[in-house]
C-alpha cells in the first residue's frame, strides 16, 4: 500500500481539528469577552527507511488563543464592566479560581455579584462580592465597588470592596475545556492595580466573522484535496493489483 495514504489521512485529521476550532469561534461571535481559539500544528518528519524527505506528518500543538482586545460596546447597564487593555476578571468556579474577560455581571437572589453562568465574581481579598438589596452599584476605573441602598441618602454611599483584577503572564495560562482560563500550575493569580475597567461597557468577541468564514472554506477545500490524494492512491493500487493479476 502506498504510504502517502497515511500522510494524507493524518493531514485530513488535522484539518478536521482545525475546522472544529473555527466552528467554535463562529458559534461564539456574539459571546461577551470570547477569545478566538487557534488550532496550531507542527510538521513531524516520518521515521523509517525508503521515505521521501517531502513526506511529513502533522501533529496538533496545544491550542492557542488570539489575545487582541475585542471591541467595547456601551450598554448603559451599571453592572456591565469591560477591561481596557490587558487583564482579567477573577471568578470562583466549581473547579477553582478562573479568569475571564466577560464582564456582563448580575446580582443573584443572595445579593451576590455573579457571572452570566451564576459563578461568584471575586473581590481583591479573594471573597465573593455582596451588594445591598435593590441598591445601585457603581464601579470605578480601578475596580472599586460603591453601592447605595434603596431609599438611602446619597451621602450614605458605601464602599463594598474592589474587583479582583489580574494580569498574569499568558504563557502561564491554560484555556480549559469549559472555556475558562486558569494558571497552568493551579496557582492563583495576584491582583494587579494596573488593570483598568470601563463601567457600562462590555467587551465583545474578538473573532472576525469574515476571516473565520474564509478559514472554514479554505479548510474544506484542503480536506477535499487530502481525500482526493487518498482516492487517487487507492485507484492506483487497484490498477496495479489488476495488472499483476492479469500477468499472473
Amino acid at each position: 500500500m502506498d504510504r502517502i495514504i497515511y500522510t494524507a489521512m493524518n493531514g485530513a485529521q488535522r484539518l478536521l481539528e482545525q475546522q472544529a476550532a473555527v466552528s467554535n469561534n463562529l458559534a461564539n461571535i456574539n459571546t461577551t469577552g470570547f477569545r478566538e481559539q487557534l488550532a496550531i500544528q507542527r510538521a513531524v518528519p516520518l521515521q523509517g527507511g525508503g521515505l521521501f524527505p517531502t513526506r511529513v506528518s502533522a501533529a496538533t500543538v496545544t491550542s492557542g488563543t488570539r489575545q487582541e482586545q475585542g471591541p467595547l460596546a456601551e450598554t448603559g447597564n451599571p453592572l456591565d464592566v469591560a477591561i481596557r487593555g490587558d487583564g482579567w476578571f477573577a471568578v470562583q468556579t466549581p473547579n477553582g479560581e478562573a479568569y475571564t474577560r466577560a464582564g456582563d455581571f448580575s446580582i443573584d437572589v443572595n445579593n451576590m455579584l455573579v457571572t452570566k453562568q451564576g459563578f461568584p465574581v471575586l473581590s481583591a481579598d479573594g471573597g465573593p462580592v455582596e451588594l445591598p438589596d435593590r441598591g445601585s452599584v457603581t464601579f470605578s476605573t480601578d475596580g472599586q465597588i460603591s453601592a447605595l441602598g434603596a431609599g438611602d441618602n446619597p451621602r450614605d454611599i458605601q464602599i463594598m470592596g474592589q474587583l479582583k483584577l489580574v494580569n498574569p503572564d499568558m504563557a502561564e495560562m491554560v484555556r480549559g475545556d469549559d472555556g475558562w482560563f486558569r494558571l497552568a500550575n493551579g496557582a492563583v493569580a495576584q491582583p494587579d492595580d494596573q488593570v483598568s475597567i470601563a463601567s457600562g461597557f462590555v467587551e465583545k468577541s474578538n473573532v472576525n466573522p469574515a476571516e473565520a468564514m474564509v478559514a472554514m472554506i479554505n479548510n474544506t477545500r484542503r480536506f477535499e484535496m487530502q481525500m482526493k490524494v487518498i482516492s487517487d492512491a487507492s485507484t492506483r493500487e487497484e490498477k496495479a493489483n489488476s495488472i499483476l493479476s492479469t500477468n499472473g
